[in-house]
């Protein structure tokens, strides 16, 4: 069961009073830490996209891959870049410029019929960063993957048990902050093999504050 609205609101108004203000927005950071798990295994490690109500980065950019018709309406629809079949030829060779753009871009849809160009191109760039496409049809409804994609964060456990993922900024009302961070712990609880008794500790925090702990007490 997700963590009770009540004991994530008592936390976030810690966070809120024992951080200094800060000439810029300041993001709020969820900390997961795991127990009993197996990290030499694969199912062990989490590694992938889950879709927000409220996207936690309005900053967020969203390459789309695609020729014809999509690009078209993918460029209409706001995507931070549209990258063609020939520019992925290109990016082939220019190993430099396709990091660069593995690094400027948050997530990544590619016109299904392009996948295999985009494994053969860009698959040892953007695999091991967890970035790696969503294959999409070419008559697909862009403008709302688009939003969609913008919604998206990264779970992503590295050499520790622990998941650390933005969920949103601190100008956001508790209401959406509490969304979406019971929307993360709810994933976690049904990926993880023992759901919450793989949960040892839930924190918080904005970027430059201290940490504040959220009881692990369920929902009513």
């Amino acid at each position: 069961m997700p963590l009770s609205k009540d004991s994530i609101t008592k936390a976030l108004g810690d966070v809120r009073s024992k951080t200094e203000k800060r000439k810029f927005t300041q993001a709020i950071e969820l900390s997961v830490k795991l127990r009993e798990i197996d990290l030499k295994k694969p199912e062990g490690r989490i590694n992938e996209n889950l879709e927000l109500p409220t996207p936690a980065d309005k900053d967020s950019k969203v390459a789309v891959i695609a020729g014809g018709d999509l690009a078209v309406r993918a460029k209409n629809a706001g995507a931070d870049i549209v990258i063609g079949r020939e520019d992925l030829d290109k990016l082939g060779r220019a190993k430099k410029e396709a990091r660069k753009i593995a690094q400027s871009y948050d997530f990544f849809v590619a016109e299904a019929p392009l996948m295999p160009q985009v494994g053969k191109t860009l698959g040892q760039i953007l695999g091991p960063r967890g970035k790696m496409p969503t294959p999409i049809p070419p008559t697909a409804p862009i403008d709302d993957i688009i939003k969609r994609q913008r919604r998206n964060v990264r779970l992503k456990m590295k050499d520790q048990p622990v998941i650390q993922v933005k969920v949103g900024t601190e100008d956001m009302a508790d209401d959406v902050l509490v969304q979406n961070i019971q929307t993360v712990i709810s994933r976690l609880e049904a990926k993880l093999e023992k759901g919450p008794k793989n949960i040892k500790a839930v924190s918080i925090k904005a970027s430059m504050g201290p940490l504040v702990k959220i009881p692990l007490t369920t929902a009513a």
